[in-house]
């Protein structure tokens, strides 16, 4: 009797420890439910994070029917997300919000979680103003950003002999903070621009002015850093274009696999690309893809890889800490290491919240080199994970103040 007593108090102790505001821990996925980055993050994002966090309850008993996940729709609207983000965390409790494509929504929720007792971990934008000019202690910036992609693109594709670029982006904080990440890094590796850049409406369905201008130009490149449903009609009228056919090559900013998927990777074949994962990488990654796509009925894109492995990163702080107290989170999160599927040889930059991690530059496979169905890429380097992002040195965050 006194044995069965004992047990069932050693047993009732790291639950009598958590301290949960109202004994939950709530997650919150502020997505494009219905837009042009529906695709690549979306309700798959919310699978995904709902997917952490059954398997982080399985792993630790004592959390179990206490982590709930919330998915809503920001519209593509820096005013709705941030009225969103206030409701979430205000009305239903929501201690941590993920994903966020869309660099302006991102940044307006940035700007709610700063004075709320709240934790954003982006995942789905990519301006670096996340962890620069307007970072703060409660952001946290995952899985990719512009000075990687660009870093990692823009010096591939000019050292394998193109020099010469013309570069059009989409006409809000994602694209012109990209747009200036590529330019630098293409001239700091003996590139040049044969032209200024072009702004693009965002949305956009008809390049075909900056295609003729590119054509006219001759430039060696030609980058584009739309997404989403942008960068399909990019490459679509490209394709149509000839551009490739008159021997200007093409680089991607940014590429997720939802895009190839809407028009075959032939129409992509020969682009390079800087990825931080995809879902056939390699063995763990493939186990982590089936149960993905048992759950959703589609494979990953690498943002939601990339939301399972931040909320599952949040959610083993919050057990470290035992406690979703913001503060204490955070101090859990701080100068974290670790390595999963996703993010590899990966930490946690207390001085700006940049998570960094092993990046890789791929190059779209033709069709006929596929040895099974979204085999897209084929992997030329990688970039390891301290050289991968903005080095300190140059970081313009302030973070606390």
């Amino acid at each position: 009797m006194k044995t069965t007593l004992l047990a069932a108090l050693l047993l009732a102790l790291p639950v009598a420890a958590q301290q949960l505001s109202g004994d939950k821990v709530k997650v919150g996925v502020l997505t494009d439910m219905n837009g042009v980055y529906s695709a690549l993050a979306g309700p798959g994002s919310v699978k995904a994070a709902e997917m952490a966090a059954a398997a982080f309850m399985k792993k630790h008993p004592e959390y179990a029917g206490k982590v709930e996940v919330t998915g809503v729709d920001h519209q593509n609207k820096p005013d709705v997300a941030t009225n969103k983000a206030l409701e979430m965390i205000e009305r239903e409790g929501v201690d941590a919000i993920f994903d966020t494509p869309n660099s302006g929504c991102a940044l307006a929720v940035a700007g709610v979680v700063k004075t709320r007792n709240a934790l954003f971990i982006d995942v789905g934008a990519g301006t670096t103003d996340l962890t620069n000019d307007q970072c703060n202690v409660h952001t946290y910036h995952y899985a990719y950003d512009n000075y990687m992609l660009a870093n990692g693109t823009g010096t591939a594709v000019t050292k394998r002999g193109g020099k010469t670029w013309f570069i059009i982006y989409p006409k809000y904080k994602f694209g012109q903070n990209l747009d200036a990440q590529m330019r630098k890094a293409v001239e700091t590796s003996g590139g040049k621009m044969v032209a200024p850049s072009e702004a693009t409406p965002f949305p956009n369905t008809d390049f075909s002015s900056y295609l003729l201008k590119a054509q006219s130009l001759k430039p060696q490149v030609f980058g584009t850093m739309q997404a989403g449903n942008d960068l399909v009609n990019v490459v679509k009228q490209y394709n149509e274009f000839a551009l490739k056919k008159g021997g200007i090559g093409l680089a991607i900013g940014l590429l997720f696999d939802t895009d190839v998927d809407a028009l075959g990777q032939d129409a992509f074949s020969g682009a390079v690309v800087t990825l931080p994962w995809f879902w056939n990488l390699d063995a763990q990654s493939k186990a982590w893809s089936a149960d993905f796509e048992k759950a959703f009925g589609k494979k990953p894109s690498w943002v939601h890889g990339g939301v399972y492995s931040a909320v599952t990163t949040y959610l083993e702080a919050v057990a470290r800490a035992k406690t979703d107290n913001a503060d204490k989170v955070r101090a859990a999160l701080d100068g974290y290491q670790f390595s999963d599927f996703f993010a590899r040889n990966a930490s946690i930059r207390p001085q700006d919240h940049r998570v960094i991690l092993d990046v890789l530059q791929v190059e779209v496979k033709p069709k006929s080199q596929a040895k099974e169905e979204r085999d897209y890429f084929t992997v030329i380097g990688k970039t390891p994970a301290a050289q991968a992002f903005t080095p300190l040195s140059e970081s313009t965050c302030q973070m606390g103040k």
